[in-house]
């Protein structure tokens, strides 16, 4: 005796259910992983400016101390822009160092170019 397979009743839809489960599913996991892939590449970013930051502080902090230690005697007096002798400085976004001496007081500080991220990096000292 053959097993009898039960036929669909004519007026039911019972195809498309497959479909439209696997639209749902599709949907769901787009509404979860776009999102999450638009946070990885901001955070990317984030940390890119982040490490800029680090680099330009450890420049400006080195800078500084040498300054401090009596290069900075022989400078004019005024703003000039300063050059940097730190090969790190390649990892830097542009921007510019800016030396300003008036008497004893030194400041040295790093200028973002662009508009938006990094801002200004500043460090001041009085030389004795």
């Amino acid at each position: 005796m053959k097993p009898r397979l039960s036929k669909p009743l004519p007026g039911r839809r019972t195809r498309g259910f497959l479909e439209v489960d696997m639209v749902i599913g599709l949907a769901i996991l787009t509404l979860a992983i776009v999102p999450l892939g638009y946070s990885f590449a901001r955070e990317r970013q984030v940390l890119k400016m982040e490490y800029a930051r680090s680099v330009a502080n450890e420049i400006v902090d080195g800078e500084m101390e040498i300054l401090a230690a009596g290069a900075g005697r022989d400078l004019p007096d005024g703003a000039q822009t300063y050059s940097v002798h730190a090969a790190s400085a390649a990892q830097l976004p542009p921007g510019h160092f800016q030396l300003t001496k008036a008497g004893n007081y030194l400041r040295l500080e790093w200028k973002f170019d662009g508009k938006h991220g990094l801002g200004v990096i500043v460090r001041e000292t009085t030389l004795r």
